[in-house]
């Protein structure tokens, strides 16, 4: 079993940014893919972005392209997601989680879920 911790989120007015991190501890960190998705009040969770074992492919929801970044240290057994010119509709839970599968937007396919980190985006 793999815990993976989240942290980073805050309050931050539109256009900023903010940089969440994944801390995984466990074994294997870098046999597996990384996903991050949010969920708002009311909302299902939705997929944000995801990255290989390696770190070498990465995916985007449409609504994180252009703004989001996602990245990997597996020296630090850490991923991060950088997040530019935030929106008050980027407002929500995030949370990471270990896909044993590889890439993929399904959260079925996910499990290790963190507890997540909230961000809040004013207007």
């Amino acid at each position: 079993q793999v815990r993976l911790v989240e942290s980073g989120g805050g309050l931050v007015q539109a256009g900023g940014s903010l940089r969440l991190s994944c801390a995984a501890s466990g074994r294997f960190f870098n046999t597996y893919a990384i996903g991050w998705f949010r969920q708002a009040p009311g909302k299902e969770r939705e997929f944000v972005s995801a990255i290989s074992w390696s770190g070498s492919s990465t995916d985007y929801a449409e609504a994180a392209k252009s703004r989001f970044t996602i990245s990997k240290d597996n020296a630090k057994n850490a991923v991060y997601l950088q997040m530019n010119s935030l929106k008050p509709e980027d407002t929500a839970v995030y949370y990471c989680a270990r896909n044993r599968f590889g890439l993929g937007s399904n959260r079925n396919l996910y499990d290790d879920w963190g507890q997540g980190t909230q961000v809040t985006v004013s207007s």
